[in-house]
C-alpha cells in the first residue's frame, strides 16, 4: 500500500512538473535561419536541451522568418517541423527529436492483447542522453536487411493504408527508367513507372517489403515502414547476365492500348538502319515514309500531312517552334539525329495542350546529357560531319549536352571541273546545347539553346542566307505523386536575306530580309485523380513579332528605291483542359476542350474594302491607322477534341475521334514546295484565321506472337478559310497583300494501313495510303473563281502513296536494310493550245491542275556494319554502305513550259537521276 502510494506521488509531482514545463510561454523571431539553427538559439534562450542527429537537418536547408510572441513550446515546435519528417517528445527539460516515429506516453489500448481488454498507462520517463542509430541510406543499389521510414507518423492516424511514390533511374547513365514493375511482396500492391521514371503504389501501414523487377536490371528488395504518404527513389543497375531465352507474352502494344489516333512515335536509335541520301539520318524524312505524311518531291523542304498545307505543321524542339526545319533546299531535317532523345507524330486526337496549326504536331525532345560518365556519339559522311558529347556537371544531379554538325559541300563545289558550279556555294551548320539538372526529388529543370545557319548561292551575284534560333527553359515540379506541373519558357526566331551584288551594275545591288520572331509563356499542369481519371490543364500565350521584310540599295549610285514593310505584332494565348477517363477495362475514353483567342496589335495602317466587292486598290473604302498596341482585329474559338478506344479483345482495338483546331499564322508561298524565302503573314483585319474539323476511325491489332502491329485508320476533314493566290501574284514587299490572295476551303479524306515489326532477323514496316485533297475558290465575282469555283484537286494531292522500310539481320553484326517509295505524281497546269488576239499569239492553259507528271518510285538499298560488341573499348563503331536510287530512276520534280520559235517545248526538271552511293561512319563512347 505504501509503495503505490508513493508511485502515485512521484507521477503527480511529475505531472505537475511537466504541467511547468509547458505551460510556460516564449517568444522568438527566426529571421532566415535553418532548423538547426533555430533549436540552437531555442537552447540558448530556455532551460530546454535537445537530443537529435545533425544528419537528420541536411535536407532541412530552407530559411526559416517566422515570428512567436508568448506561445507555448509545443506550438513553436509543432510549426517548426510541420512540413519535415521530424516528431518530438517533451520530457521535464528534455525534448526528444524522432525521424519519421512518435514517442507514445502510454501504450495504447489492447495493444498486448485484444481480448484481455488489458490496459497499459506506463508513463514514459527518460534519464540520461537518448541513442541514435544511423538512418538507412534509400539510394544504395545492394539489398539490405535495413528498414527505410517513409511519412512522418501520426499519434492519431486517419489511414490504413498510404500512397508511396518515387523515380527510377539506371545507375549507369543516370536516365529515368520506364516500365519498371514495384511490388509488395506481402499483398497485391503493384506499379509500374512511366516513360519519365515516375511511379506510385498504395502500401499499407506498417512494414512492408516490395521488390523492383526489370529483366533488363538487376532485382532491388527494400524493407519499408509506412507511417505516412512519402517518397522513395530507386537506382538499379544493369543486368549483365546472359539471358538464353526471354519471351514476353501479354504485353498490349501502346498503340492498340491508347485511345489517340494516328500518334506515331518514332524510333530513333532505329534510324541508322534506313538508307537515306548523302547517307544523313533524317528524322523528317523517315517521317514521310509512315501513311498519311508526304513531300511534294524528291529533295523538297515541309511536308503535307492529311491534306494540310506545309504551313499547317507545327514543329517543337523541347516546346520551342522551329519555323524552316530544313537544311539545303530539304536535303537535310535542321535537327542533328544524334540529340534527339524522341520524336512523337500527331497527325489526329492533337492533345489540347496543342494550338495553332491545322494538321499535325512533331513533337521533338532532345536527349538529357549522361549525369555519370563522359560520353558521346558521332559520324562522318561525304558531306557532313556531326559530333555529341555530354558530360556531368553535378555527378547523378546536372549534366550538358553539345552537339554541332556541319558540311564541306563548299569545299567539294570548288573541286570539281564545272565552272559554272565553282563559283556557287553552298554550307549549313547547326548547334544544340542542352542543361538538365535534378535539384531535389520534387523539382528539376532543363534549359536548350539551338542556332542553325545556311548559306548558298546559285551564282556569283546572290547570296541567300537563312537561320533558325530557340531557347527554352523549362521547370518541372511535382506538388505530389499525383499533382505535377511544368512551367515553359521559350523564343524562336527565323529569318533570312538576300545579297544581290551586281558586278558590272552596282545600281541594281540591293540587301532584302525578313524576320518572324516569337515569345511563348506556357503552364502545363497533369493530375492523376484516381485509377479512372487523370486530368490535364494549363494556359499559355505567346506574342508575335514580325518584319515583313525590307529591301536597302547597296550600289553607291542606285536607281533603287529603299522599302520597308510596316512590322506587324499579335497575341495568341489558350487555356485547356482534358480528362483521360477509363470507364472500365474495355473502354477508355480522352476528352478535352481547348479556347484559343488572338488579337492582331498595332501599331498598324489597315485598309477598309467596299463592302459585297473585290478585294482590290479600286475599291479601297478608307485606311484606318491604329496606335502601338491597340488591338485590330481579335478572333477566338473553342476547339473540343475526342477520342476513344474500345478493346474487341485484349490485343484488338476500335478507335474514334473528333478535332477542332484553329491556326492564326499563314505561310505565303507561290511554290509547290516549301521554300527558304517564304514568309509568314499574322490573321489581321483582312485576313481570317484558318480553322479544321477532322473526324477519325480506326482498328489496331497486335499478334504478340510474332510481334506485329497492324493498323487501318480513316479520316476525313474540312478545312475553312484557307489561302491561295491570283495568276501571277506578287508576294514579296507587298504593302497589301490581300488583294493578291483568294479565299477558299478545303476538303480531305483517305484510308491508312500499317503493318509493323519491331524485332526479329526481318523488322521494319510496311505502309500503304489512298488520300485525295481537293480546294475550292469560289466566289459571286468571276476575278475571284478558280475552275468555275468547283473543287479541283490541291498541289500536293498524290492518291497513292506506297512506303517499305525494311531490315534483315545476318547476324548482330551486319544487316541489311531497304526503303523502297511509290507516289502517284502530283497534279500539274498544262498549256493545252495556242490562240491570236489583237495580233498577238497566246498559249492556252488547262484548268488549274488537271493534269499530273509522272508517278514516282525509288528503291534504296544499306548494308550495315556494326564493330565489335566488347562491352570495354574505347569506341563503339557503326558503318552503313548506301545507294540511294539504286535503280536509277530519273524521277520529275517538275514540269514547265518554254516557247520558243513560236513553239511551246515542255522541259522535265529532276534532282537524283542517277544511283548516289554513300559511305559513313559513326561511332559512340
Amino acid at each position: 500500500m505504501k509503495k503505490l502510494l508513493l508511485t502515485i506521488i512521484v507521477l503527480l509531482l511529475h505531472q505537475i512538473g511537466a504541467a511547468q514545463v509547458t505551460d510556460k510561454k516564449y517568444s522568438f523571431d527566426f529571421n532566415a535561419v535553418t532548423l538547426e539553427k533555430a533549436i540552437e538559439i531555442i537552447e540558448q534562450d530556455t532551460d530546454f536541451k535537445f537530443y537529435f542527429d545533425k544528419d537528420w537537418f541536411k535536407n532541412y536547408s530552407e530559411p526559416i522568418n517566422q515570428r512567436f510572441s508568448e506561445t507555448a513550446i509545443e506550438t513553436i515546435l509543432n510549426e517548426l517541423l510541420q512540413n519535415t519528417t521530424l516528431n518530438y517528445y517533451l520530457s521535464d527539460q528534455k525534448i526528444i527529436l524522432t525521424k519519421n516515429s512518435v514517442i507514445y506516453d502510454k501504450l495504447p489500448e489492447n495493444y498486448f492483447n485484444t481480448e484481455k481488454n488489458i490496459t497499459q498507462s506506463t508513463t514514459v520517463v527518460f534519464q540520461g542522453s537518448p541513442v541514435f542509430e544511423k538512418e538507412f541510406n534509400n539510394d544504395i543499389n545492394e539489398n539490405d536487411n535495413n528498414v527505410a521510414f517513409v511519412g512522418k507518423e501520426n499519434k492519431v492516424s486517419n489511414g490504413k493504408t498510404f500512397e508511396l511514390s518515387g523515380y527510377v533511374k539506371d545507375a549507369k547513365t543516370g536516365k529515368p527508367v520506364p516500365e519498371v514493375i514495384i511490388r509488395a511482396k506481402d499483398n497485391e500492391a503493384t506499379a509500374i513507372t512511366d516513360n519519365e521514371g515516375f511511379f506510385t503504389i498504395k502500401l499499407p501501414i506498417g512494414l512492408n517489403i516490395i521488390e523492383t523487377e526489370n529483366f533488363l536490371f538487376k532485382k532491388i528488395t527494400r524493407k519499408i515502414m509506412m507511417y505516412s504518404n512519402g517518397k522513395m527513389d530507386f537506382t538499379v543497375q544493369e543486368n549483365i547476365n546472359q539471358l538464353k531465352e526471354v519471351i514476353v507474352k501479354g504485353k498490349k502494344s501502346e498503340t492498340v492500348k491508347s485511345a489517340n489516333t494516328g500518334v506515331t512515335s518514332i524510333n530513333i536509335e532505329g534510324l541508322k538502319n534506313i538508307p537515306m541520301v548523302l547517307g544523313e539520318r533524317d528524322i523528317l524524312k523517315v517521317a514521310t515514309t509512315i501513311p498519311g505524311i508526304k513531300t511534294a518531291g524528291e529533295g523538297s523542304s515541309g511536308f503535307n500531312v492529311r491534306g494540310g498545307k506545309t504551313d499547317q505543321n507545327l514543329i517543337l524542339l523541347d516546346n520551342a517552334v522551329i519555323y524552316n526545319p530544313a537544311h539545303f533546299f530539304g536535303f537535310f531535317s535542321a535537327i542533328n539525329p544524334f540529340t534527339i532523345g524522341s520524336a512523337d507524330i500527331y497527325k489526329g486526337s492533337i492533345p489540347v495542350e496543342f494550338g495553332g496549326r491545322l494538321s499535325s504536331v512533331f513533337d521533338i525532345t532532345t536527349k538529357n546529357g549522361n549525369t555519370t560518365k563522359l560520353s558521346g556519339e558521332g559520324g562522318i559522311g561525304p558531306v557532313t560531319s556531326n559530333i555529341t558529347v555530354s558530360a556531368p556537371i553535378v555527378k547523378e544531379k546536372a549534366s550538358l549536352l553539345v552537339g554541332a554538325r556541319a558540311t564541306y559541300s563548299d569545299w567539294i563545289l570548288k573541286t570539281l571541273d564545272e565552272k559554272s558550279l565553282k563559283n556557287s556555294k553552298a554550307s549549313f551548320y547547326d548547334g544544340v546545347i542542352k542543361y538538365n539538372h535534378k535539384i531535389n526529388a520534387n523539382n528539376d529543370i532543363e534549359a536548350t539553346g539551338y542556332y542553325s545557319h545556311d548559306a548558298f548561292s546559285v551564282s556569283s551575284d546572290s547570296l541567300y542566307k537563312y537561320s533558325n534560333r530557340i531557347f527554352s527553359l523549362k521547370w518541372n515540379h511535382a506538388f505530389s505523386a499525383k499533382h505535377k506541373a511544368a512551367l515553359i519558357l521559350s523564343n524562336s526566331q527565323y529569318k533570312f536575306n538576300i545579297d544581290y551584288d551586281k558586278e558590272n551594275d552596282m545600281t541594281k545591288s540591293f540587301d532584302f530580309g525578313y524576320k518572324i520572331d516569337e515569345n511563348q509563356l506556357q503552364f502545363k499542369f497533369s493530375y492523376a485523380l484516381n485509377e479512372k481519371h487523370k486530368i490535364s490543364y494549363g494556359v499559355a500565350g505567346k506574342l508575335y513579332n514580325i518584319n515583313p521584310g525590307y529591301l536597302n540599295p547597296t550600289g553607291q549610285e542606285t536607281l533603287l528605291i529603299p522599302v520597308t514593310l510596316e512590322k506587324e505584332k499579335a497575341f495568341e494565348s489558350g487555356i485547356y483542359i482534358a480528362d483521360s477517363y477509363k470507364v472500365s477495362e474495355k473502354l477508355l475514353i480522352n476528352a478535352g476542350i481547348r479556347y484559343s483567342y488572338y488579337a492582331a496589335l498595332g501599331s498598324s495602317s489597315q485598309r477598309v474594302y467596299e463592302a459585297n466587292m473585290p478585294v482590290s486598290d479600286a475599291t479601297v473604302v478608307e485606311t484606318r491607322q491604329f496606335g502601338n498596341n491597340e488591338v485590330i482585329k481579335t478572333y477566338s474559338g473553342f476547339e473540343p477534341r475526342v477520342s476513344a478506344r474500345f478493346f474487341i479483345t485484349d490485343d484488338f482495338s476500335v478507335k474514334a475521334s473528333y478535332d477542332k483546331t484553329y491556326q492564326y499564322l499563314h505561310l505565303l508561298s507561290s511554290n509547290t514546295t516549301q521554300s527558304p524565302t517564304d514568309t509568314w503573314k499574322l490573321s489581321d483585319l483582312n485576313i481570317a484565321p484558318q480553322n479544321a474539323d477532322q473526324y477519325s476511325i480506326g482498328l489496331y491489332k497486335n499478334f504478340a506472337e510474332k510481334d506485329f502491329e497492324v493498323s487501318l485508320e480513316g479520316y476525313t476533314k474540312k478545312i475553312n478559310n484557307i489561302l491561295d493566290y491570283r495568276v501571277g501574284a506578287e508576294l514579296l514587299l507587298n504593302e497589301n497583300i490581300e488583294t493578291e490572295l483568294l479565299k477558299g476551303k478545303g476538303k480531305a479524306y483517305g484510308v491508312e494501313f500499317l503493318l509493323k515489326k519491331q524485332s526479329g532477323k526481318l523488322n521494319g514496316w510496311l505502309g500503304y495510303s489512298y488520300s485525295r485533297t481537293f480546294v475550292k475558290l469560289d466566289s459571286k465575282f468571276d476575278s475571284d473563281k478558280v475552275n468555275n469555283g468547283d473543287y479541283f484537286p490541291a498541289n500536293y494531292d498524290k492518291p497513292h502513296d506506297v512506303s517499305a522500310v525494311l531490315n534483315y539481320k545476318f547476324t548482330k553484326r551486319y544487316s541489311l536494310s531497304t526503303n523502297f517509295v511509290y507516289q502517284t505524281g502530283r497534279p500539274i497546269t498544262y498549256p493545252i493550245g495556242k490562240y491570236t488576239y489583237g495580233n498577238a499569239e497566246y498559249t492556252l492553259y488547262s484548268d488549274r491542275n488537271k493534269f499530273r507528271i509522272p508517278d514516282y518510285y525509288r528503291l534504296d538499298i544499306g548494308v550495315n556494319i556494326e564493330g565489335n560488341h566488347k562491352i570495354k573499348k574505347l569506341a563503339h563503331s557503326f558503318w552503313n554502305v548506301s545507294i540511294y536510287n539504286v535503280l536509277g530512276r530519273n524521277n520529275p520534280y517538275n514540269i514547265f513550259f518554254v516557247t520558243k520559235s513560236g513553239e511551246v517545248k515542255a522541259y522535265k526538271t529532276s534532282i537524283f537521276s542517277v544511283p548516289v552511293p554513300t559511305i559513313t561512319y559513326n561511332f559512340k563512347f
